[in-house]
């Protein structure tokens, strides 16, 4: 079972994108961020003639994430993050899809810091790190997918080079931190797990030609509960779709589950 991560950038207008990518890969769920488009205007009817059915937590202009599922309803478990009831911003879906649970995330990326950006960037992560506790140990397996807003260290696997970021939120000591205690909540980081040390960045800035000299970074994350993570069978980025006509700044990244065997 394939399940991918795509922050689309506006999916109305990197529609075409999204599409095309469905079509070559055919993932059996895709969770996808940075909608930025209401409830009323997702473009739900293109998505089902391209096979899959979906659940969706827009925001006019910002934020909005959904999940897909290839020829299966998701069933929606939870919108939206608890802890705060005064968020308004659409950052976070649970579905079920096949036995398996997946959440969207859409991590507030917290800029500039320090300020209240980023004070309400590490109160969402702590609310998510207290939220995903109760999944680490479920029978199902559970992913949480999505843009994590987080560069996790200052090695080449996960940034070109630091430098030119040391006062961006991605790289702060609070965001790493607050990193590593989910991870250390019981969550596997796939890509890492399969690849450890390599390059394998997901955002490219259009700026500064950051595409052409894969001057790029890892913030779109892949976690997996214990029952998920036995269940790894690959892992990786679709990097050629950064490189097409009108694209997302970022890159889907994927896992791939084994299927359980029955006895």
């Amino acid at each position: 079972m394939r399940i991918a991560t795509f922050n689309v950038n506006g999916i109305n207008s990197r529609l075409p994108r999204l599409l095309e990518w469905l079509g070559e890969t055919s993932p059996d769920v895709a969770c996808l961020q940075e909608l930025k488009t209401s409830d009323a205007t997702f473009p739900e009817a293109p998505i089902r003639d391209a096979g899959y059915r979906a659940v969706w937590h827009g925001q006019k202009g910002f934020n909005g994430v959904a999940v897909l599922a290839r020829g299966v309803q998701p069933v929606e478990i939870r919108r939206g993050l608890p802890g705060d009831d005064s968020d308004g911003q659409s950052r976070y879906l649970e579905a079920q899809v096949n036995g398996i649970v997946v959440a969207s995330i859409y991590l507030p990326n917290g800029n500039p810091q320090p300020g209240p950006k980023f004070d309400y960037k590490l109160a969402w992560f702590e609310r998510l790190i207290e939220h995903a506790a109760q999944w680490t140990k479920h029978d199902a397996p559970v992913v949480l997918a999505g843009d994590f807003n987080v560069v996790p260290t200052d090695e080449v696997g996960d940034i070109y080079s630091p430098n030119s970021w040391r006062h961006d939120a991605l790289l702060q000591p609070e965001s790493r931190d607050a990193w590593r205690r989910l991870l250390q909540r019981g969550w596997t980081d796939a890509i890492r797990r399969l690849h450890p040390g390599a390059p394998m960045y997901t955002y490219w800035d259009y700026f500064r030609n950051r595409w052409t000299r894969n001057a790029g970074m890892r913030i779109d994350h892949l976690l997996l509960n214990e029952r998920a993570a036995s269940r790894l069978a690959a892992a990786g980025v679709d990097r050629s779709v950064r490189g097409r006509e009108k694209p997302s700044d970022h890159a889907p990244a994927w896992i791939e589950l084994a299927l359980e065997r029955r006895s």
